[in-house]
């Protein structure tokens, strides 16, 4: 049995430890059931429990959440649209969040499937600067896709 100030007080009969705690003002927790003896100890289980729940609270405040933004081009896209939504893939890797670059092909673009290749490549090339690519560019179906991920920001 350990008190509260992780002092040990040696083995001792359950109905002992508990009579011990409840004249402290506190609680007997099990720490260790399965070692032989038992390990409890002497504390104030809602407290514990309050700081237990003010540190997972503390660790969702801390974590980020990364969001995958998508854009869709088709091969035939002109260079305004082209650079319209490079724009805006470049406002979403600033803010931090993951690009999904779609490009979909229709009917006989299904034949020049490499156009849309390089098209994705060129569309890398033109936010290297803010993203990485994370994903390499791929058919898949009618469809190519790459993933573009934000740069690591370096302290300077």
């Amino acid at each position: 049995m350990i008190d509260e100030q992780s002092q040990q007080l040696g083995i001792m009969d359950t109905k002992e430890a508990i009579a011990i705690a409840e004249s402290r003002g506190f609680d007997l927790v099990e720490v260790s059931g399965k070692s032989d003896p038992p390990v409890c100890r002497i504390m104030d289980h809602g407290k514990y429990k309050y700081q237990q729940s003010k540190k997972l609270h503390d660790a969702k405040k801390k974590q980020v959440i990364i969001r995958i933004k998508e854009i869709k081009l088709r091969p035939k896209t002109e260079e305004h649209d082209f650079q319209f939504k490079v724009k805006h893939a470049r406002g979403f890797l600033e803010s931090g969040n993951k690009v999904k670059v779609t490009l979909q092909y229709r009917g006989r673009e299904m034949a020049f499937t490499q156009l849309g290749i390089q098209l994705l490549r060129r569309f890398a090339e033109a936010v290297d600067d803010l993203g990485v690519v994370e994903v390499q560019p791929r058919a898949e179906g009618r469809s190519a896709q790459m993933i573009l991920a934000p740069k690591k920001k370096t302290e300077k």
